[in-house]
Order: C-alpha cells, then structure tokens, then sequence
C-alpha cells in the first residue's frame, strides 16, 4: 500500500488547509513518528527562513516564494512601483495612486499636498496606512495635514474617494492570485474570489467612521450593522465574485475589459519583482490582492496581501476559501510527491536553486537541458485557477531565462487596446 503524502502546518493553521487535505487522503506530519525530512507539503503563514528552501528534497513542496516581500509590504511596494513607474512609464502603472514612504519623504508629501490644494475643484483626501500592520490596523484617513499624525513608517497615499458604491456601501475586491514559478513568470487568478463591503454608508463627510471606509472583515465583523440587511449588500460584508458579476451584468456594464485591466494590474506588479526572485520551482505562492473600482471603471491596487486570511467567518468565506485552497494544491503538483524513506532519499537537488546577480543580469545555474528542450507551455487552467500570464507566444518566450519585461508590458498593451477598442460601453458606473 502507497505511502499517504505528509503535511506540516506552521502553528496548527489554517484550517480551512488541513481540512482539504485531509479529506484528500493527507496526514498531518507528527514529529514524534517521522523523521525531520518526512513530509511533503509545509505551510505557513509566515516567512521561511532561506535555509529552509536550501535543504528543500526534490518530494517537498512549500507555500512561499522567497523574497516577495517587494511587494507584500506596503513600503516595498510603493518603492517598486515606483521604479517601475520611473523605468517604464506613468502611462502604463498608472494603477496605483501616488504614495509617500514617511518620514523619509515628508518633504516630497508636503510639496505634493501644497500642489494639490492650489488646483481648483473638490477636496483631495489621503490615507494613513502603517507599513507593517495588516487588517487595517492603524489606517486613518485625512484631509488636512494638521491630522497627520504617526510615531512609526507609514505610507501616506492619495485616497481614492470616488469609489463605485453599491447601495451606497463601499466595497473592493480580494483576487486569489497563484504564482507558480517566478522564472519562467507563470501566473493564475482564480474564478472565484470576495467582494468585501464596509457595512456603514460611505460618507466623506465622516472620514473617522472607519466602517464607511475600510473593507476589511477583521474590521466591519464588529459593526453594529455587520448582522443587519443593507440594501442590495444583505447581511454580514461580503459577497463572492460571482454575484458580483452577476450584479455587473444586470446593470449592463462590460466587464471584458475590466477584468482584462485586473489581469494587466497583477502581471505588471508582479513584474516589479519577478526577476529578482530566485528559482525555487519547489514553491507555489498564494497572494491577496486588493483592488478597488472607482465609478469610470477604472481598478486601482490597494494592496498586496502576504498569506491572505483563509478563516472562514461566512458562507462567502466557505464557498471560496475551500475550492481556492483546493486549487492551489493542484498547482503544487502534489500528485507527483512521493515520501521517501531516510534510508532511500537521493542526493539533493542541485540544478534548481543556484540563482546569482552579475551586474543587472540574473543567471541561473540550472541544467542546460531544460533549456535546449524549448519553453513547455503551462495549463491554461488548473482547477478555477485559469493562466492569465504567459497569454500568448510573445509572452512565453519573453518569461523564458531572463525575463524580458519590455515585451511583455508591449503585449499587455497591445491586448488592452484591443479589447478598448471594441467595447463600446465607455460608460461611468451609475447606480
């Protein structure tokens, strides 16, 4: 009888993972049973050490890339969109609102902020987010910059306070993102994924009401209104991304190319750190990003989350959760894990793993064989994880060795034009 496939979970969660993979036919690793090496599947919330991906056997698997903290903290983030923005155009990561990393950009904020307040119209706003809290912990948002007050690094980012509302709830969305190798750059987005409201009316006369602004669960769970019917909303604060379609083609609005422009949104940030994440094709990296549509249809990035929650604290959470969690294992290839005994287990990996910077240029180590075999095209879908990147030929080839970014934003847009060109919508959201 074949030896079942082992998983370890970091601090006994989440949940929702031992759940799948125990009805799946898993065992969970008990130390005092198995050996060290003996198991297929670590997961964890938090960040591996880089010695963990060095002892990496070829049956093992982990949860994280390293070194996609550039973009999963906020700070990191901005740097990087930045340079991008600098490298390749405003034009093209125009997807982010402008941010300051404080203190060491107060002086650039503050001439900003002076810019800003000389141009007629309606008043700008700007938010406060801690660099390192998650669950909207510390955020505030203010319009005068006496309400600026901070003992730590925080990023201050121009609010966008135009937001499409749905019965006058804000509200944005949670895209399960896989990242299955970051060399080739293969990317998947899931089908399914959260629409989070704020579970008080959005009011910018109000801006301390945290529950008019903020979308976090971890947040609006403590509302008075969490339990209540609101309008359209309903009970609780989220929906699942299939009522929000739904929704969208009940008000007749296009979602192509909205969708395309959440695609063109996860490949470009991605690509702000794609070439400096070193090869470990051992690894799957699951990412939350958030992303917020303002009412001419226009998706903003707000944030990229790190191990995003997987509790379950609603039946939108179980309805979603559970087949993401179900899908990413799929991309883990599990199915070709197999748990070798101490006695029997090869020589480490070698040809996998030995990434190094010369100059600009990142080489890797790996046999020449996997590159005289030609690029292998992924599975355009796998589970509800369908492949948003490589796209197409141009793209396959581009995210081959040294990933040549250039084409690859030439094809987004190429795409995005295209699609622009034949939606006749053009219309503002008007509901």
């Amino acid at each position: 009888m074949a030896a079942s496939l082992v998983f370890r979970l970091h601090d006994r969660g989440p949940e929702v993972v031992r759940e799948v993979l125990l009805e799946r036919g898993w065992e969970e690793y008990d130390r005092r049973h198995r050996q060290d090496e003996d198991w297929n599947l670590y997961w964890r919330a938090s960040l591996f050490h880089k010695s963990d991906y060095y002892k990496l056997m070829p049956w093992q698997r982990l949860n994280h890339h390293p070194k996609t903290v550039g973009i999963t903290r906020k700070d990191f983030l901005t740097r990087n969109l930045r340079r991008m923005r600098t490298t390749f155009g405003a034009g093209v990561y125009d997807f982010s609102p402008i941010a300051f990393i404080l203190p060491n950009d107060y002086t650039r904020f503050l001439a900003e902020y002076n810019r800003q307040r000389m141009i007629p119209g309606p008043p700008i706003y700007w938010i406060c987010k801690p660099v390192d809290l998650s669950r909207g912990r510390g955020i505030f948002i203010f319009e005068d910059i006496k309400d600026l007050v901070y003992d730590s690094s925080v990023i201050v980012q121009r609010y966008i306070s135009n937001p499409i509302l749905i019965s006058g709830y804000k509200f944005d969305l949670r895209i399960y993102v896989c990242v299955k190798s970051f060399n080739p750059l293969t990317v998947y987005i899931h089908q399914e994924g959260l629409v989070r409201f704020a579970t008080e009316k959005y009011q910018l006369s109000h801006l301390g009401n945290l529950y008019s602004h903020l979308t976090n669960t971890s947040i609006n769970k403590f509302s008075p209104f969490y339990k209540t019917e609101k309008g359209k909303v309903g009970q609780g604060c989220k929906w699942t991304m299939s009522k929000f379609r739904h929704f969208l083609h009940c008000q007749e609005v296009s979602e192509l190319l909205l969708w395309q422009r959440i695609n063109n949104i996860v490949t470009l940030t991605l690509l702000a750190i794609a070439p400096s994440v070193p090869h470990f094709p051992n690894c799957v990296e699951l990412l939350g990003f958030d992303i917020l549509i303002d009412v001419k249809l226009k998706p903003w990035l707000l944030e990229v989350n790190f191990s995003p929650a997987l509790t379950l604290d609603c039946q939108a959470d179980i309805t979603v959760k559970k087949h993401v969690c179900l899908a990413c294992l799929r991309l883990h290839s599990t199915t070709t894990m197999k748990l070798k005994l101490r006695s029997h287990r090869p020589q480490r990996q070698t040809n996998v793993c030995l990434v190094y910077s010369v100059g600009q240029r990142s080489v890797n180590t790996a046999s020449s064989q996997t590159r005289e075999r030609g690029a292998a095209v992924p599975p355009p879908r796998v589970g509800d994880f369908i492949r948003t990147f490589p796209f197409n030929s141009a793209t396959l080839k581009a995210s081959q060795e040294i990933l040549d970014v250039r084409t690859v934003i030439q094809e987004l847009l190429k795409l995005t034009a295209k699609l622009s060109h034949s939606d006749h919508s053009k219309q503002q959201y008007k509901i």
